[in-house]
């Protein structure tokens, strides 16, 4: 209790001295704490106030976070009042051992920022340990004959404590024939030796008891006793005589067991037994053995210099006689560089931002190295190029600090190597690798794959169409990596930008929210951003530019000839005297689209007299082919289409009334005068009811006149090719089977005969084994005559036809085989039969024509005999089996001769004038 008090005075001495000693060593204070306590100071014992020392205050204490970074738990920090305070038994002897100071290092850690600080605590030695002899009692033998003044060594007692604390003197029991003297060793050690003070006499008395005491200098002093038993031997009177009373070597710590370390000589001048020698150690050997004839010392085990430093052994000689001798043996252990460092790593943050500063610490590294001298000096070093460096901190401790700025994006984590290398020879160095995390901080802004975007979108788009997509990237991590797209300005109003696109945040598709139209809107520049989600967040810009292509989706629109507000159409009149390529008109047509969708053709679909007028493909002048003929009609109509060049192609029509006279009076007859002209649907229908009623008759006659021919049993042989096989006298004419309702079928082939000088028709019934589509109606086959035909006179005149039935409009032919006057010029592309006004007219010219042909016998189309009157072009080749409906099996011949001829004799005077002028027509036209 009087030692922990006498602690505690002595603590609070230190601690009014302390601000003295501050004032002196302030520079130093920064680098080191240093406190000075007595050794077993109980758990829980104050040594100071750290946090005061350090700087820190009370407040503070919470968010700092004192602790101590020690290998061993000797001391704590309080958390409430930083005082430093021992946490565990303080035993300086177990702790340093012999050593003449004891100093605990160890580091102080505070966080927030993380900082260390070295403390270091030194251990004051107490009275702890009294002197304490290896036996309880040793044996010595005298000889009776042994000189006054004879001196022997004695047992050597051990003190744990160091200083005044340990072995100071020895003390003897009294006792007439001995004394006792206190001898010192070089390094301060006592020894007692035994000095013989007068003659002994074994035979008054044989036997001494002595005590032997060892008293240390502490306060109080403590003390430890052996007893001394001496036996007075017969006379000897040389004893042994070592060659040194001291032997002195030094040897290495690494050398293998069983070394020699040296060998001790004494000699006897006594003779026989008695000069005799055997050695032995005073105190028994576990480190070193003994020959006890020779008195070579070896090594039993391995030596380590970080245990024992140095040994001292007693070695006696003993002759025959008993007479004994004694001499010291000092060992020196020299160190070898037989330890590696040892590198440990405290406190090492577990992420350090790629944005630390230059000198930021990261960790504290504390060397150890159980060698002395120059092979316990470490030097510490990073073997890899890393953006780190390491540098002192204290004695053995060093700091690990970023050296440079570093790059999560290069490198997200680094494998750094500590190597720790004595100064030994050889060094010894040993290495411990570290890997250090670098957290991820919001310093890239993100990154557009392209410069710019171009996008071509075809208008009429379905609306919510994906039409682009951006993509960007960021090399960050988490949030400061994701990536969000949004629309940030356009060259479009702001209130409608998001009625025409939206971009979507995560994916950057950009969508239409409506169809384009290239004619109102040809291309917009939207400008798009990426944006991050750090803090502080970073975005870069693209520009993307739409361009809506264009599609045919306008028809031309003809901008002359155009209707008046009341539906009537214009007029334009020709010269009679107009040369060929005369400028007539020209139409003139606009389409909205662009490019090839809006290159404009113009072509005729429908013309009075197609040879008459040209139309310029792409100019759309109307010019005259040809001079104006007598049996041309005055007035004539060109239905115009302007197709555009697009897939498919669009189309509009355009009607031109066209009239012949040198002057506005002339043409005025023509237009006013006239009554209206009937419905050319009916007088189409009317004449189609007209043709195949007079062909049923014919039909109807041929048949008759094939089954009274077969009655007569005819052997021409000229009429099997067309009439087949010859029916039984008593079987009825075959008939078709529509027979009744005055049509003919079109599986009833028209026959020609080669040889007839008039166009005449015979049709003839398909029985046997002769196929109903078989054509027979080719001229060369001259083994299938008609033996006997019908040539019935065909008289007509334009009162004849009033009225035709409208044409079925399911008949189609091919461009080969269309009836007409040009082949091309009439009817559509897709051969449709005319269903118009003026293909109407031109069917009626062609029937008068062919009336009057067989009336006269002057026609002017001449197709040669057999041929009907049709032209070159329309040959016995064509049949009517071409024909899909038996309903639509006529043909009317007529050419444009007759067609000039007919128009003539239908209006019965001649063909109008005109000087070219335009006027609008009395009534409207029919479309």
């Amino acid at each position: 209790m009087r030692e922990g008090a006498a602690g505690r005075r002595w603590v609070r001495r230190r601690t009014m001295l302390l601000p003295f000693l501050l004032s002196l060593f302030c520079p130093a204070l920064f680098e080191q704490i240093r406190y000075k306590i007595p050794e077993e100071m109980p758990t829980g014992s104050v040594v100071g106030n750290l946090a005061k020392d350090l700087g820190f205050s009370v407040q503070e204490l919470p968010t700092r976070k004192l602790r101590i970074s020690s290998k061993k738990p000797y001391f704590s920090v309080s958390a409430t009042s930083g005082e430093l305070l021992v946490s565990s038994r303080l035993d300086r002897e177990q702790i340093c051992g012999k050593k003449p100071v004891c100093i605990l290092e160890f580091e102080a850690v505070a966080e927030s920022p993380l900082n260390f600080y070295h403390v270091s605590v030194e251990l004051e030695d107490i009275n702890d340990h009294m002197p304490k002899f290896m036996h309880t009692s040793s044996e010595l033998q005298i000889s009776e004959s042994a000189q006054p003044g004879t001196r022997y060594l004695l047992e050597v007692a051990e003190d744990a404590d160091i200083a005044l604390n340990s072995l100071q003197n020895y003390k003897l029991s009294l006792s007439p024939s001995f004394s006792l003297v206190n001898k010192e060793k070089q390094d301060g050690r006592k020894y007692p030796e035994l000095v013989l003070e007068k003659t002994l006499d074994r035979e008054q008395q044989n036997y001494y008891r002595l005590v032997l005491t060892a008293l240390d200098g502490g306060n109080p002093p403590l003390s430890g006793t052996t007893e001394l038993r001496i036996q007075v031997t017969d006379a000897n009177d040389n004893p042994p005589v070592f060659n040194q009373e001291v032997y002195r070597v030094h040897l290495p710590e690494n050398v293998p067991p069983g070394t020699t370390v040296l060998q001790v000589t004494a000699t006897d001048k006594d003779e026989g037994v008695n000069s005799e020698i055997s050695y032995s150690f005073y105190r028994d050997g576990q480190v070193f053995s003994l020959n006890s004839k020779s008195g070579e010392i070896t090594t039993q085990r391995l030596l380590d210099f970080e245990e024992i430093k140095e040994y001292s052994i007693v070695v006696e000689a003993r002759d025959g006689g008993g007479l004994v001798a004694q001499c010291t043996v000092e060992i020196n252990i020299q160190d070898e560089n037989d330890n590696s460092p040892e590198v440990t790593v405290d406190s090492l943050l577990e992420t350090i931002l790629e944005n630390a500063a230059p000198g930021t610490l990261i960790a504290l590294i504390r060397i150890h190295d159980g060698d002395s001298g120059e092979n316990g000096e470490v030097n510490c070093r990073l073997d890899d190029d890393v953006p780190f460096k390491i540098i002192p901190s204290s004695k053995n401790s060093y700091k690990l600090v970023t050296d440079r700025p570093l790059d999560r994006e290069l490198n997200p984590e680094y494998n750094v190597t500590i190597t720790a290398t004595d100064r030994g020879k050889p060094p010894l160095s040993s290495s411990i690798k570290v890997t250090l995390h670098i957290g991820d901080v919001n310093d890239n802004s993100p990154l557009f794959h392209q410069a710019s975007y171009l996008v071509f979108v075809a208008e009429n788009n379905p609306p919510g169409a994906s039409i682009a997509q951006v993509s960007a990237s960021d090399p960050d991590l988490g949030s400061n990596g994701h990536i969000s797209y949004s629309i940030i300005a356009s060259d479009l109003e702001p209130k409608s930008l998001w009625s025409y696109v939206t971009v979507n945040a995560q994916s950057g598709v950009v969508f239409a929210q409506r169809a384009f139209d290239h004619e109102q809107l040809r291309s917009f520049q939207l400008t798009l951003q990426a944006r991050d989600q750090g803090s502080p967040a970073l975005s870069a810009n693209v520009s993307v530019r739409v361009l809506v292509d264009d599609r045919n989706d306008n028809a031309p629109r003809v901008l002359y000839p155009a209707l008046e507000p009341d539906g009537s159409a214009l007029f334009d009149m020709v010269p009679r005297a107009a040369e060929p390529g005369y400028l007539v008109t020209k139409v003139v047509a606009v389409d909205a689209d662009s490019g090839h969708n809006a290159w404009l053709s113009y072509h005729v679909l429908q013309a009075s007299d197609p040879g008459l007028f040209s139309l310029g493909l792409r100019t759309g002048e109307v010019r005259t082919a040809r001079a104006l003929g007598d049996r041309d009609a005055v007035r004539q109509r060109l239905l115009v289409a302007v197709r555009d060049g697009g897939q498919p192609p669009l189309s509009a029509t355009a009607t031109l009334l066209l009239v012949f006279a040198d002057s506005l009076q002339e043409a005025l007859p023509d237009l006013v005068d006239h009554p209206t002209p009937s419905d050319s649907q009916s007088e189409l229908q009317f004449y189609l009811v007209v043709a195949l009623a007079l062909i049923s008759v014919l039909f109807l006659f041929a048949i008759i006149l094939a089954i009274a021919l077969r009655l007569r049993q005819s052997s021409n042989s000229s009429a099997t090719g067309c009439l087949g096989p010859v029916l039984g006298s008593k079987s009825r004419p075959v008939l078709p089977p529509n027979y009744s309702e005055g049509t003919l079928p079109y599986a009833y082939n028209l026959c020609v005969p080669g040889d007839q000088a008039k166009p005449d028709f015979n049709f003839l019934t398909s029985v046997g084994d002769y196929p109903a589509t078989q054509d027979i109606l080719n001229k060369d086959s001259s083994s299938a005559l008609l033996t006997s035909i019908l040539t019935p006179s065909i008289e007509a005149d334009e009162k004849t036809f009033n009225q035709q039935a409208p044409p079925n409009t399911d008949w189609r032919f091919s461009q080969a085989q269309r009836p007409g006057t040009s082949g091309s010029q009439n009817g559509d592309e897709t051969g449709t039969w005319p269903n118009n006004q003026f293909d109407t007219e031109m069917l009626q010219a062609m029937i008068l024509a062919s009336a009057s042909e067989a009336a006269d016998g002057s026609s002017t189309l001449g197709g040669g005999a057999g041929t009907m009157g049709l032209s070159a072009r329309y040959g016995p080749q064509f049949t009517l089996q071409h024909v899909p409906d038996y309903r639509q099996n006529v043909y009317i011949p007529g050419s444009n001769a007759t067609l000039a001829n007919a128009a003539g004799k239908r209006d019965s005077k001649a063909p109008a004038g005109g000087n070219g002028n335009k006027k609008k027509s009395g009534k409207k036209e029919k479309k």
